[in-house]
């Protein structure tokens, strides 16, 4: 029996596969090599990336700080004006740099002349100051929805590339080569994506902000004329 089992030798192993299994787990792709793999799509990618990040940010920091306006202006307003004290009205408004305060600040100016014609210089300033909010939103729209579509051109070249190449290769076509369009391919779609969805989300939350301040400039102005019609005592 002793003997029987000794003359049993192990199965031979398959070094290499396992040196090759070994090798794929060592292996690693960086992102530098997959926006390599992304071929010429990358590089108008990128830009568009850079120009989307440089919008957002300085759209988010102007629309910040047109956002605050201190909670005691419109008090302190409302006593000056109802005091008499236009020229003291107008310095807190100047002052305090937001577009309600410039914006009520050219309806304080008109105080004499006819309510219509305040109301009218008021709408005129607030329209200047909701243009200057929304000054290069529209590039960032227009990322949001160029970036998927770069891509998916990428796409289409890519898939395009890896048909050519089985089109002229002779004999088998081998993985190699015919993955390697569609890597591009993959690649190219996955940017644009990537670089599409934080555009079109930041577009959206930027313009709810920007309604967010509308909506106080409207009030403020409706206050204001409220203001201008309430009886001198």
């Amino acid at each position: 029996m002793i003997a029987f089992l000794l003359q049993i030798t192990p199965a031979p192993v398959d070094t290499t596969a396992a040196a090759a299994a070994e090798t794929a787990t060592t292996e690693s792709v960086t992102l530098w090599d997959l926006a390599l793999a992304g071929g010429w799509a990358m590089f108008p990618l990128l830009a568009l990336s850079l120009v989307a990040i440089y919008i957002f940010v300085e759209r988010y920091l102007t629309i910040k700080k047109a956002s605050k306006n201190p909670t005691e202006f419109t008090g302190r307003l409302k006593s000056l004006v109802l005091a008499g004290d236009i020229q003291g009205a107008r310095m807190l408004c100047a002052q305090t740099n937001s577009p309600i305060s410039r914006m009520l600040e050219k309806g304080i100016s008109r105080i004499g002349q006819p309510l219509k014609s305040i109301e009218a210089s008021i709408e005129n300033v607030g329209k200047i100051e909701i243009s200057r909010l929304e000054k290069n939103l529209s590039a960032l729209a227009t990322v949001a929805g160029a970036a998927p579509m770069l891509g998916f051109l990428g796409t289409v070249t890519g898939m395009i590339g890896a048909f050519i190449a089985i089109a002229q290769a002779e004999g088998s076509i081998s993985p190699k080569l015919l993955s390697g369009g569609i890597y591009e391919a993959m690649v190219t779609t996955a940017a644009g994506l990537i670089i599409g969805l934080p555009a079109y989300v930041g577009y959206n939350f930027l313009v709810s902000k920007i309604d967010s301040i509308v909506h106080d400039m409207e009030y403020s102005s409706i206050e204001f004329i409220d203001l201008l019609q309430e009886p001198q005592v």
